[in-house]
């Protein structure tokens, strides 16, 4: 049972590492200054470095186990698909220092605090995993997940009408759109996360 628990320990592990992300990118996006987008991204980088090496580690235990709790196939579609969650997250920050950007705009701090609240759902759903057989809210929290992607999806034609509407400066259009693409990817794969989770439990029940 111990070794079992591990793996799904370590799913949650390297969830608590989307969540530092999604948390660090609130914050940069609350408190913004391109002065200091250099180190902040070297922050974040250190995030999604450590959970790289989480992973590497299941992967390693996962080679010399016979026996795992769920199929092997399972553990390492989920592992990158949570490994996808932070690198996305990541990929916000990278692109605000690529293209120099100086102020955020209200509708990427908004995208910012669902991200924020889409980890945070998908970590309580992963606390509840190790118990899918028994849980009597695990389905409850991939729908919530689901609902916060929704609320992104929503968010991101919004962004993108008022960036249309409101900038007349086609660079910075070009600048936003692709970021705001980046932010609704963040939630994208929070539920891509889910939808494994949930299928998993389909094939196990």
């Amino acid at each position: 049972m111990k070794r079992e628990n591990d793996y799904f320990k370590t799913f949650v592990k390297l969830v608590d590492y989307s969540c530092s992300a999604s948390k660090l990118l609130h914050e940069i996006f609350s408190d913004y200054g391109s002065h200091n987008l250099e180190e902040r991204m070297q922050q974040m980088h250190a995030v999604e470095h450590s959970a790289d090496d989480e992973k590497h580690e299941m992967m390693k235990k996962l080679v010399r186990e016979f026996i795992t709790p769920i199929e092997r196939e399972d553990i390492i579609a989920l592992s990158q698909e949570i490994d996808d969650v932070t690198d996305t997250i990541e990929d916000v920050v990278i692109r605000l220092y690529m293209y120099n950007v100086h102020s955020i705009r209200a509708d990427a701090l908004e995208f910012s605090s669902v991200i924020l609240k889409c980890c945070e759902a998908l970590k309580v759903c992963m606390e509840e995993f190790y118990n899918f057989n028994k849980s009597t809210i695990i389905h409850e929290l991939i729908v919530k997940v689901n609902g916060y992607e929704e609320d992104a999806d929503k968010l991101y034609c919004k962004a993108v009408r008022n960036l249309f509407i409101e900038n007349p400066d086609s660079t910075e259009i070009i600048i936003w759109k692709e970021i705001y693409e980046k932010l609704e990817k963040c939630c994208d794969s929070c539920e891509h996360v889910a939808n494994v989770v949930e299928s998993i439990i389909m094939k196990n029940t």
